[in-house]
């Protein structure tokens, strides 16, 4: 039996979400699809997280076994042929044989796109967040950070069917950065994972700050942990990448060290 490992990016626009969903187009469902028809059996696909509905990826890390001996390069352009345009099996590579992407990512990358200027072009509009409207952009540029560190993000998290389980919300932020480029206004998050729509709801918190509805003391406030309040809204999920996994030692806080930026588009 072989572990694989494969990266993928997809136009999350017309899924719901990664995860499988009986009588609903998704990646996963559609990814195991391809690798049924490959392999001639159901075949797992275990995925580094779940991407919401609408959320796009640059480079999704998964991981599948197969007993099927095909060269590498020869699986990729099977599977690219199987797979709808939207989806794209960018790499694929050996790995060990107790490679799990999810338990052994060090830190995922997330960036947030709204566009500033008041006509969004059609081949923008699927990829961001139109928000034409005044923003006190500076104070949001200033609040970002502040979410970086360890912090309880309960706030930031939407009910989950795992919350039942009772597990902690507190993650590790290693950068959190707001960015002014031309038209866009770009929020590139990195952590060491996230809760159900935390990325989003940090954005929509973010955007509440520059209409003057949230200052610094706010934002510390919702960090606090049994603060009973929420964050957000959340914004939607059209405006949302992943843009990479890594896997090792991982990033630290910045400040302490460097945190690398994901590829801009």
């Amino acid at each position: 039996m072989r572990r694989i490992r494969i990266t993928l990016a997809y136009d999350g626009t017309d899924f719901h979400g990664w995860q499988a969903q009986p009588g609903l187009p998704t990646v996963q469902g559609t990814v195991e699809a391809a690798f049924a028809e490959i392999e001639g059996r159901a075949v797992p696909v275990a995925a580094s997280g779940r991407t919401d509905a609408g959320v796009h990826a640059l480079a999704q890390v998964a991981a599948v076994s197969l007993e099927n001996p095909i060269p590498l390069p020869n699986l990729r352009r099977a599977l690219n042929r199987l797979l709808p345009p939207s989806i794209r099996i960018l790499e694929v590579e050996e790995a060990e044989p107790d490679f799990h992407p999810r338990y052994q990512a060090a830190a995922k990358h997330y960036e947030y796109r709204v566009w500033r200027s008041e006509v969004c072009p059609p081949f923008d509009w699927r990829y961001v967040h139109h928000h034409p409207y005044p923003l006190d952009t500076e104070r949001m540029l200033a609040l970002a950070p502040l979410l970086e560190g360890e912090n309880d993000f309960t706030a930031f998290a939407a009910s989950d069917e795992s919350d039942r389980l009772g597990g902690s919300k507190v993650r590790t932020i290693f950068s959190s950065r707001l960015a002014l480029e031309a038209e866009k206004l770009v929020y590139r998050v990195c952590g060491s994972g996230f809760l159900k729509h935390m990325v989003r709801n940090i954005a929509g918190t973010l955007l509440e700050a520059g209409k003057g509805n949230l200052d610094a003391g706010g934002l510390r406030e919702l960090l606090r942990p049994g603060c009973g309040r929420k964050a957000g809204p959340a914004a939607p999920a059209k405006g949302l990448f992943l843009i990479r996994v890594e896997y090792g030692a991982g990033p630290r806080v910045a400040g302490t060290s460097e945190c690398s930026e994901g590829p801009e588009s």
